[in-house]
């Protein structure tokens, strides 16, 4: 019987445990966003009404489709119920790799497991309460006097799911970096000595999230940039790679002769 808690690393597994396992933790992820999901088409109106928040006043989503308004509240709950239920996908993802990982990558991968969902509601939250009022307020109103303006609920959900999980993916910035320092990959001295190039790579992401214009772009690479100088903090404080474990094999060393 698959256990709802990580397995330990000692544990053997036969191929069929295996893919036993990787069923049942499939299904329990699949289980809880059906669960949240009915939730949120239960409460669709209040999931639409905070969608609504960040347009401008005067501005409500309209349909045009005899269907629209049933696809559209089903794709608006389904964003919401994915970022109700993404930390309990990212344990069991976390529970299903980790007695493959040696014992300095479990070392890595535990504190991750908790900034994750951290730094991603993070991210959702910046872009509802700050990216996406400043987004509507200036694409609706560029040259607002020379067009009739009407919102079209399809799209508009769209830009505002697609905008909420994009921050929330990019908000993971700490999270790599935390990582390939811990692994040893990258150093905090060799961060710092890229900055410039990272603010490059900082603006053109900024550049490419859905529906972006000047004012966006900016506002949101002002937390990216600080994500990434936090990051680097944190990678000197806790980012240096881990020392072997006593009981890990040693390494060989060369006969110099």
């Amino acid at each position: 019987m698959p256990k709802i808690k990580p397995a330990s690393p000692d544990d053997q597994f036969t191929l069929v445990e295996h893919l036993d396992e990787l069923r049942f933790r499939l299904i329990v992820c699949i289980a809880v966003f059906v669960v949240a999901l009915g939730l949120c088409i239960w409460q669709s109106d209040l999931v639409l009404e905070i969608a609504n928040r960040p347009l401008p006043d005067g501005f409500e989503p309209i349909t045009f489709a005899v269907g629209e308004p049933f696809i559209t509240t089903i794709t608006v709950a389904a964003y919401a119920a994915l970022v109700i239920s993404l930390p309990v996908i990212l344990y069991q993802t976390y529970a299903f790799i980790l007695p493959a990982l040696t014992p300095r990558e479990r070392h890595v991968a535990r504190p991750m497991v908790v900034l994750v969902p951290v730094l991603f509601l993070a991210g959702v939250a910046f872009a509802y309460f700050a990216v996406m009022p400043a987004a509507t307020k200036f694409l609706l109103g560029f040259n607002a006097t020379e067009f009739k303006i009407e919102v079209r609920a399809k799209d508009y959900y769209s830009f505002f799911g697609l905008t909420l999980l994009s921050l929330g993916v990019l908000f993971q910035v700490p999270v790599v970096i935390l990582a390939l320092t811990r692994l040893g990959v990258t150093t905090p001295d060799m961060l710092a000595r890229y900055r410039r190039y990272a603010v490059l790579v900082i603006a053109v992401i900024a550049m490419l999230l859905p529906g972006t214009d000047p004012v966006t772009m900016l506002i949101s690479m002002v937390p990216l940039y600080l994500l990434y100088e936090g990051s680097i903090l944190l990678a000197r404080v806790a980012g240096s790679p881990q020392p072997e474990k006593a009981n890990d094999p040693p390494t060989a060393t060369p006969d110099p002769g």
